[in-house]
């Protein structure tokens, strides 16, 4: 039986983005458990979508591309798991800085 990948295209101004995961060691060479793990609000733009829809009925331009690093509020969006990765999903609204 083959397995499908699955391809994810966002819609309006949705934003898939894959977490980039938190050192395991504090600054002072403490390792922390994941339990003690906070989740990162840190991520990497997997696609993004066409805009937000306007009451003009136009879209605004994304202001992101694909493969940017981001910082996000703590509950923004929705967690989803797509070909075995863990991903969320968010509208461009929740994300609060691009990181260059």
């Amino acid at each position: 039986m083959a397995v499908t990948k699955i391809k994810v295209r966002p819609l309006g101004d949705k934003v898939p983005v894959k977490r980039i995961e938190a050192d395991a060691m504090t600054s002072g060479g403490i390792i922390l458990p994941d339990s003690a793990k906070e989740k990162p609000k840190r991520g990497r733009v997997q696609a993004v979508g066409d805009g937000k829809l306007l009451d003009t009925g136009e879209r605004s331009k994304p202001q992101l591309s694909k493969g940017d690093e981001i910082l996000f509020t703590s509950y923004a969006g929705t967690e989803i798991k797509i070909n075995g990765e863990e991903m969320v999903i968010m509208d461009e609204s929740d994300i609060l800085a691009k990181i260059d």
